[in-house]
């Protein structure tokens, strides 16, 4: 199953904060490529590969929940042309994560796995400077199944289809290869701001 895009009764114009081709929501519509799993926290852990599967780190909740929480304030960009500005999210830093593990950067991307089979391809450019988080908590609150909960990862300047929910781990490749959608004809990358919604933008 796979849900798609829609167009909002509140929708409203878009703004300068917003990139072309996107209305401004105040909803914050669920789209998933499959049904909402639901990890108990007590057997959910979180961990970093090399491109070969070997765990650089692996944590429990408790342990994620312990490492220094960073806090971004951003907005969000769909690929089916929504966007939700001024969201509030919480979590660990990718910075904060190399530095738990205790390892630089093994290869220059990497692919989020997640509960329920999904993956994305993310640069390690494109997580570093504390611009992505494996996030937990959403405006304040633990962040919901339906968005992801108990944890996604969070990419905010790309198109929100790489804000991988129900994200488990980060394997990192020598090489790009593509994840769910992008195999699908998706963008590799997904900056919104250069509409690159398809391979070939």
């Amino acid at each position: 199953m796979v849900t798609r895009g829609f167009r909002s009764k509140h929708a409203t114009g878009a703004s300068d904060r917003t990139p072309p081709g996107q209305y401004v929501t105040a909803e914050f519509p669920v789209l998933s490529a499959g049904p909402t799993p639901r990890t108990p926290l007590a057997t959910w852990w979180f961990t970093l590969e090399d491109a070969q599967g070997n765990e650089l780190y692996r944590c429990t909740w408790d342990e994620l929940l312990a490492l220094p929480a960073s806090e971004l304030t951003v907005d969000l960009h769909c690929v089916t042309k929504w966007s939700k500005l001024g969201t509030r999210w919480k979590g660990v830093s990718f910075e904060a994560l190399l530095q738990a593990a205790g390892h630089e950067p093994p290869a220059p991307y990497v692919m989020a796995f997640c509960d329920g089979g999904y993956t994305t391809n993310v640069s390690v450019a494109d997580l570093r400077g504390d611009q992505a988080l494996v996030a937990y908590e959403y405006e304040g609150a633990p962040l919901a199944a339906e968005h992801g909960g108990p944890a996604r990862l969070l990419v905010p300047h790309l198109y929100f289809w790489k804000s991988a929910k129900w994200v488990r781990g980060l394997r990192f490749m020598h090489t790009e290869r593509a994840g769910f959608w992008e195999s699908h004809g998706y963008h590799l990358r997904g900056d919104p701001w250069k509409e690159q919604r398809y391979a070939g933008d």
